[in-house]
């Protein structure tokens, strides 16, 4: 998601409103229990953040897992480039990034070509959408691990309106809005589905690909399935029966699953919906996720279901983890409610030795928590299409973290613990509509902005982005907690038992913790950060959002914030074990306003994929005088959303 520490607009505006703490648990946070943690360790004389556990899992086989090395942290012998600005990206030399596809693309068939002075809803539903963020690279044919052949499944989060539209500025995107406008604005958030195929070492898109495909906010039909599916409170005007919603909306980091289909997870959804939500019979529960009735866009305006006055139920369909399966043009997105309704960033799953499949997301606001899933059935490798609804089935965990360097799994199940009606929960469908208070009364820890969680393929620890926390108070700060105001964020392991590889235990209810590293300047004692000894000036970052791995199990960081210290956006590489464990490195950099997301790699990774989001989004940039108009450069063009494959020229592996 977008940092709202970038902007700085009055409200009704979306990167100040969509990051206000609204968690009232007196649960202690992350900081208390790492000021404890800190304190134990180095009581047994422990470093802090960078001693090397031995990391004791691994990734469950799936018909589309990935091969993988045997060790983690091998390889990263790239230059590093320097921090820095300009009007363009920038990436390691002896490697190439070029714009693979960009806002206002064909995608479907009859698609127009892009053009900003004459935008409609029928042509954005067509081409490519705004602000891409996750990326996943499908191999075609299906079930292969094809690295030069594929489908690029790319969500579209939110529209930048005066970047978009001419005759706007930030302060007045709603002042002249139109149902046209809206339409549009709806059309370009969702998903693109685009085939692409790497010839002679350059990818394109294969235009008029059967594949191609467009799900948005403003036509496509949603089903909803799991224990809240046909719910009361998911009772609308156009949907008496609670089981189809039109659209999703905010979709930020996602994952894939072992099946082959996609995960798109709905985040910041409080932003869209326009009346007065104390009225409203959900009252506590939209003041529990920010909703105020002050939305960024004027949708509600023009259709009645994102007015809460009119329609009080249709929040309630948003927040959910969307499941669809880009091998299928035809098939039906699915809003699994079993995984809970919360503002959702990143969808990771994993195999677990015994069959079960365990996914992991993060709440991405200050003050939230960290969930797992586990599924009640098995996957069947053999059989594809018997995994189609896992996922409605399951226990859904929040964490809570402990001085001692442990964490347990709080199950969110109705009727156990708090979770009763004395409490106001009547059935598991209304713990999961309001999965944040139930974490609340089990007593989960609250995080600093948990965003991306990915598991690494190669060890199994998983790994959680703490993106910032500028909201903790100086009054939870002490003479070994030096992090609070934690401007910078930082990076979390959590460390199934069981041993790596096959004996890992993903559906354990306690693990071990640690952190690796501290994120800000190394050079600037204020700021706390830790990193491997080794890191260079331009190899520190600040506020990690998105995350990947490779195939030797080196992670990969987008961050979002980075401008604050006076340099781009971009993405960095760590090897997590051996002697560089905690070495970040700086590999590639955004242009102006932007904000890196994806990022992600083919089999074999000799591609990496990645996002460029809001280019030209800094202060007073619009689409008549944007800072920069990346990446055309055109004087008839605004700045592009686009997304970027990154190879290495000779060919090779993307980090070497």
């Amino acid at each position: 998601m977008p940092d709202p520490a970038k902007f700085s607009a009055p409200a009704p505006d979306r990167h100040n409103d969509d990051d206000i703490p609204s968690n009232p648990s007196a649960t202690p946070n992350f900081g208390d229990i790492l000021n404890a943690r800190i304190d134990r360790r180095a009581a047994l004389g422990g470093a802090v953040g960078i001693a090397a556990l031995g990391a004791m899992t691994a990734m469950g086989a799936g018909l589309f897992a990935r091969p993988v090395k045997a060790a983690a942290g091998q390889g990263l012998t790239f230059t590093e480039i320097a921090h820095g600005t300009n009007q363009t990206h920038r990436v390691a030399p002896g490697y190439d990034a070029r714009v693979l596809i960009r806002w206002g693309d064909p995608v479907e068939a009859g698609a127009p070509e892009f053009d900003p002075l004459n935008q409609s809803a029928a042509a954005q539903s067509k081409q490519f959408g705004y602000n891409n963020d996750f990326v996943a690279f499908m191999p075609l044919p299906t079930g292969s691990a094809n690295p030069a052949h594929g489908l690029l499944c790319v969500n579209h989060e939110y529209t930048s309106d005066h970047l978009m539209f001419p005759g706007l500025t930030k302060h007045r995107e709603q002042a002249k809005t139109t149902q046209a406008r809206v339409d549009i604005e709806m059309a370009a958030h969702g998903h693109s589905v685009i085939e692409i195929e790497r010839a002679k070492g350059a990818w394109r898109v294969v235009t008029g690909s059967p594949y191609n495909r467009r799900l948005t906010a403003l036509a496509t039909p949603m089903r909803l399935a799991g224990p809240a599916a046909g719910h009361a409170r998911l009772k609308t005007k156009g949907d008496p029966n609670g089981r189809e919603v039109i659209g999703t909306l905010n979709n930020c980091a996602g994952g894939v699953t072992p099946w082959g289909t996609v995960l798109i997870a709905e985040e910041n959804f409080h932003g869209y919906f326009g009346g007065d939500p104390r009225t409203t019979p959900e009252a506590r529960n939209y003041k529990r996720y920010g909703l105020k009735g002050r939305p960024w866009h004027a949708w509600h305006e023009f259709h009645a279901r994102f007015h809460v006055e009119k329609e009080p139920n249709e929040a309630n369909r948003f927040g959910w983890i969307v499941e669809f399966n880009p091998y299928d043009p035809r098939s039906v997105p699915v809003k699994r409610t079993a995984l809970g309704r919360f503002k959702h960033e990143g969808a990771t799953s994993v195999v677990n030795k015994d069959g079960r499949v365990v996914l992991y997301s993060g709440d991405d606001q200050r003050f939230e928590y960290i969930y797992k899933f586990v599924t009640s059935g098995r996957f069947d490798p053999k059989n594809r299409a018997a995994n189609r609804d896992l996922l409605d089935s399951g226990t859904l965990y929040a964490a809570r973290f402990k001085a001692d360097g442990t964490l347990d799994w709080l199950p969110l199940v109705w009727g156990t613990g708090p979770l009763t009606p004395v409490n106001g929960f009547a059935s598991q469908a209304e713990v999961l509509i309001e999965t944040r208070r139930a974490a609340d009364l089990l007593g989960a820890t609250p995080m600093d902005r948990p965003e991306d969680v990915e598991t690494n393929p190669v060890t199994g620890t998983v790994y959680a982005m703490l993106t910032n926390n500028t909201s903790r108070g100086t009054e939870n700060t002490d003479a070994a907690n030096p992090r609070a105001k934690n401007r910078h964020g930082h990076i979390l392991e959590m460390i199934p038992p069981g041993g790596r590889g096959a004996g890992a235990d993903h559906g354990a209810l306690t693990y071990r913790w640690d952190i690796p590293v501290l994120c800000g300047d190394p050079a600037k004692p204020g700021d706390g950060a830790k990193y491997h000894p080794g890191v260079s000036a331009d190899g520190w970052f600040s506020n990690p959002d998105n995350c990947a791995f490779d195939d030797q199990g080196n992670l990969w960081i987008a961050t979002d914030g980075s401008p604050r210290n006076g340099f781009a956006d971009g993405i960095w590489a760590m090897a997590v074990e051996g002697d560089n464990r905690a070495l970040t490195r700086h590999f590639l950099r955004v242009p102006r306003g932007a904000e890196m997301c994806g990022p992600a790699f083919t089999p074999g990774d000799e591609t990496l994929f990645a996002a460029v989001q809001h280019p030209g989004a800094d202060k007073g940039s619009t689409f008549d005088t944007p800072s920069t108009r990346w990446p055309d450069f055109d004087e008839a063009m605004p700045p592009r959303p686009a997304v970027l494959a990154v190879t290495k020229r000779g060919g090779g592996r993307v980090g070497s």
